[in-house]
Formats: C-alpha cells, sequence, structure tokens
C-alpha cells in the first residue's frame, strides 16, 4: 500500500516535472538553468539553504555558482567527489543532502540542502523526487548543449558564405584596377581582411636574377624581415613574365592571441593571388572572360569543398556487402551519400542531393555532413533529426535551395532497419524471393518549408539475401542524344537482372550501363548510388 501510495504521489508531480523541463531547456547559461534548478528544489522541499558549485574536471576545486553566497565555509566539507551521479544524506543541523552531478561536457556540478524550514526530514518520496530532478535537469542539460551546437554550425555556415562574398567582391575589385601598385595594395588589404593577419607582403623576384627582389608590405613601411621571421606564416605564389610573385601572410590575430593560419586561410589566400595573376595575365581581355575565369575559380573552391566530405571508402560490415560511388558532373553538384559506423552494430547509410549545383550547393552539403555527425552522436529518433535538419537547411539556405534526404539506420545483427526518406526518390528493397519493395517519402525536402509537422518514419527488416539500393536521380534521368531519359523503368530492371553480382560488380555494371546508354552526350548531373547486400 505504501509503494502505491509513493506512485500515486509521483504521478501527480508528472506535469510539473514536465514544466521543470521546459523551464530548465529555455535557459540561456548554465548560471542561469542553475538558479532556475535551485528554484524546482526550494519549491519542491521548502528550504531556504541551499547552494550550487561547478568544476571543470573531477580533481579541481569547486567554485560556487549560486545567489547567494555561503554562510558558513565549513559547508564545503559536505561537497564529495564522485563520476556518477551521487546524492548523500545527512543527519546534521546545518546541511541535510548532497549531491554530486556529471554533466554531459565532462564538468561537474555540486548541491549542497539544508534542513527543510518544518524541520521533518526526507521522506522516501522526497528521495525519488530529488532523484527525478536530477534527471530532469540532466536531459535539459544536454537540450541546452545541443542547441548550443546548432548555433554553432549556422554561425560557422554564415561565416563561409560571408568570405565567398568577401572573396568575389575581392576579384571585382582587383579586376578594377590596370595600376599594379593599387592592384597589390588592395590584394594586401584584402587578404588581411579575410584571415585577420597582422601584416602581409608580395616578394617579387626577377627569375634570371634571383638575387634582385622587390618588397611591397602591408600596413606600408613594416620592416620585410619581421614579416618573414614571425612565428605563423603562409605563403601562395606565382611567375608572370620571368618574375615570380611571392604572398606572404603573417600572425593571424585572435582575440587574446596570435595563432597559426588554418586550411581555409591558405584557401583564400591561394584565391587571391590566382586572381592577381589573371589580373596581370589579362589586363586587355574582355571584362566577361575575367568574369568567367573568376566564377571557375569558384566552383573549383565548392568542387573541393564538395570531395572532401564525401567518403573515400565505405565501412566493413560483418556479414554485409556495400558499395558506393559518386560521379560528379562538369559543373559543381549537390549528390551526397555516406555510411556512417554507429557502434554496437549499428550504421547510418544517408543518400541526399540538394536544388541546383554550384557553390550554394556545395556549401549545403557541407552543413548537412557536419550536423548530421552532430545529431548522429546522440541517441535521437530519426524522424527528430530530420526535423531538426530540415530547420536548420530552412534557416541556412535561399528559398530555391532545398535537400532531398533519405536516412536509414541498420542493425546489422538483427537486420532491422529505420528509415526516414525525406522527399528523396524511391529508394528499393529487393527481396530474395525477387519481390520488390518501394520505400517512397514520407516528407517534403529539407529547407523546402518550416512547418512543425513530423517526418514519417518506417521500419523495416534486411533479411539475409535481401537488397537495399540507394540513388539519386543522375541515374534515371541521364538522357541519351536523342534527349531520352535512361528511366526509372530501365533502372528497376537492371536491379532486378543483376542482382546477384557482388555490390562492387554491380554498381560498376550500373554505371556503365548508363554511359553506354548516353554515349557522347556530356553529363548534366551527379551520378551516386549506394548498394547494401545482407550475405
Amino acid at each position: 500500500m505504501e509503494n502505491n501510495s509513493l506512485v500515486e504521489k509521483l504521478a501527480l508531480q508528472v506535469e510539473s516535472f514536465q514544466e521543470g523541463f521546459e523551464i530548465l531547456s529555455k535557459s540561456f547559461s548554465l548560471v542561469e538553468m542553475v538558479k532556475n534548478f535551485l528554484h524546482l528544489i526550494r519549491g519542491n522541499f521548502i528550504t531556504t539553504e541551499i547552494y550550487a558549485f561547478h568544476k571543470l574536471k573531477n580533481d579541481s576545486n569547486w567554485n560556487i555558482i549560486s545567489l547567494k553566497k555561503i554562510s558558513d565555509p565549513s559547508y564545503l566539507s559536505f561537497l564529495h567527489d564522485s563520476t556518477n551521479p551521487s546524492i548523500k544524506y545527512f543527519e546534521d543541523d546545518s546541511i541535510e543532502v548532497s549531491i554530486t552531478l556529471p554533466l554531459s561536457d565532462q564538468t561537474f556540478l555540486g548541491i549542497l540542502i539544508g534542513p527543510k524550514l518544518d524541520k521533518s526530514k526526507f521522506t522516501d518520496l522526497d528521495k525519488i523526487t530529488l532523484q527525478i530532478l536530477l534527471q530532469v535537469f540532466d536531459s535539459a542539460y544536454k537540450s541546452f548543449l545541443n542547441q548550443k551546437k546548432e548555433k554553432t554550425l549556422i554561425f560557422e555556415l554564415n561565416e563561409k558564405v560571408l568570405h565567398l562574398n568577401n572573396l568575389i567582391d575581392t576579384g571585382i575589385e582587383i579586376s578594377k584596377f590596370d595600376k599594379k601598385r593599387i592592384l597589390y595594395d588592395i590584394a594586401l588589404e584584402r587578404a588581411i581582411s579575410l584571415t585577420n593577419a597582422s601584416a602581409a607582403m608580395i616578394e617579387i623576384t626577377k627569375i634570371s636574377q634571383d638575387n634582385i627582389k622587390k618588397h611591397i608590405t602591408f600596413p606600408a613601411g613594416i620592416d620585410p624581415d619581421k614579416i618573414l621571421n614571425s612565428k605563423f606564416i603562409i605563403q601562395s605564389s606565382f611567375e608572370h613574365q620571368d618574375r615570380k610573385y611571392n604572398f606572404i601572410l603573417s600572425e593571424k590575430e585572435t582575440r587574446h592571441n596570435t595563432t597559426a593560419f588554418n586550411e581555409l586561410d591558405q584557401l583564400l589566400l591561394d584565391s587571391i593571388t590566382r586572381q592577381v595573376s589573371a589580373s596581370l595575365e589579362n589586363e586587355y581581355l574582355h571584362k566577361q572572360s575575367l568574369e568567367k575565369e573568376k566564377m571557375e575559380q569558384e566552383l573549383n573552391v565548392a568542387a573541393s569543398i564538395q570531395q572532401r566530405i564525401l567518403p573515400t571508402e565505405l565501412p566493413k560490415i560483418e556479414s554485409y556487402d556495400l558499395s558506393g560511388i559518386n560521379i560528379p558532373s562538369k559543373e559543381v553538384g549537390g549528390d551526397y551519400y555516406n555510411c556512417v559506423d554507429l557502434g554496437n552494430g549499428k550504421y547510418a547509410l544517408i543518400i541526399a542531393d540538394v536544388a541546383g549545383k554550384g557553390i550554394g550547393a556545395a556549401l549545403l552539403v557541407s552543413t548537412l555532413d557536419a550536423a548530421l555527425y552532430s545529431y548522429l552522436e546522440f541517441d535521437i529518433p530519426l524522424t527528430e533529426i530530420t526535423f531538426r535538419l530540415n530547420k536548420l537547411i530552412y534557416k541556412s539556405s535561399p528559398s530555391d535551395k532545398y535537400i532531398t534526404f533519405f536516412i536509414a539506420v541498420l542493425d546489422s545483427n538483427s537486420g532491422e532497419l529505420d528509415i526516414v526518406n525525406a522527399g528523396h526518390n524511391p529508394i528499393f528493397l529487393l527481396r530474395k524471393n525477387g519481390a520488390l519493395e518501394k520505400i517512397d517519402a514520407g516528407g517534403v525536402g529539407l529547407g523546402m518549408f518550416d512547418f512543425e509537422i513530423p517526418f514519417e518514419g518506417q521500419k523495416s527488416v534486411l533479411s539475409t539475401g535481401d537488397k537495399l539500393f540507394l540513388y539519386t536521380d543522375g541515374i534515371p534521368e541521364a538522357m541519351n542524344e536523342n534527349e531520352e531519359e535512361y528511366s526509372d523503368e530501365k533502372m528497376i530492371k537492371f536491379l532486378l537482372d543483376h542482382s546477384e553480382k557482388s555490390s562492387d560488380e554491380f554498381i560498376k555494371s550500373i554505371v556503365d550501363d548508363v554511359k553506354v546508354y548516353t554515349g557522347t552526350t556530356p553529363q548534366s548531373d551527379d551520378i551516386t548510388a549506394m548498394i547494401l547486400k545482407r550475405n
């Protein structure tokens, strides 16, 4: 009877626990969250003496973070170290409860609770309530950290877009000047602005007489040796008419100190030196020619972004045969595929296609890849991951850009598949007996709408001898010289006729079949495909 009474009392508190989670998860900082949490504890146990502490690691000192100053320094002796959530109760007139809660960012929260105002002891119901409140705080803090990650992803995307816009402006501005000194000054100024360098220099050497050098610095008047002898420098050079032009940047500045340059800084400097080289070589060419060269450079940047995130090798899955391919078109496309090892025998298979091509598509693919890896680290349902991705892509992309997206999480031990198809082409599941199942879209493409409509998930099982075939529309929509498409029907027939081949052989064969069909017609879209067979 006593247990039933406890359950009934806890059931009445469920709504207050949910309200507490919502209040905590809306906090803007750890301090604010702790302050709200102390109000929850005080409201549940009617006590005035309550303190909160925080430390960065288990063997460091506790720092008080509650607004109320500790009334007696000796209270600190009640705090205890633990790498697991821990609650201790004391028969003491000053402190009755000591809590240590390891947080998901590897830091620790400590809480001390004094006696109740009515001097009553903590009951079994109180202890269970306190345990639940700690779980509520832990879940809210994880949600808070995930929200911070989402904001960081959006910030990084916006930063990349800003860099690219500045790079385009740089190319346009450099192309306006035919006086070399103005051209050099503008290039150096822009290089410093884009990379946060402290100083920049162009070292011009006559190739036939390498001892004859000229230095142009920015800011003007700075000693060239000071730049050359800096701790952190990056360089980029080109040759033109018996001269070598070496661009050097020194000392990347941060809020607190100087630091080494990163890969993006080098990419930006290389782009600027290429633009200067183009300006020197094409002073008398038509403006349209310069515009075309600049666009080709930007597409190369986009292609490098895209190719770096596509897998060079797919993981080996015991008792399964997996293979995939991405063949980009002449222009930069937005196809994406991957297989991510989630541990414990689980793997996420993903294929996606960004509407449109060019730098915007490549950046969206990069955003999708970064966000996926972030979300897949946590045990979040696929429908929730897709819902969050939709909001992120919607906020991060123009109105004409969206992503068709398919993801399936495979439990390799049981063959169970957890599936979401957001606006992508139907994915085919070919059974051992020849039956073909179609996995249609359970929602619109990512970034099309910012509706609160949840995405639909599906369940299936991959049995021995079954095959899962994923692709983008670059296969069925490939055209021959008569502008006739390869078609879904031809692709499905190929799957049925050649499904017994190994995964590697099947992928190579279907690509060859598409190329034979299109003949000499240029490839107009990326070709991406992946097949998984259970042996």
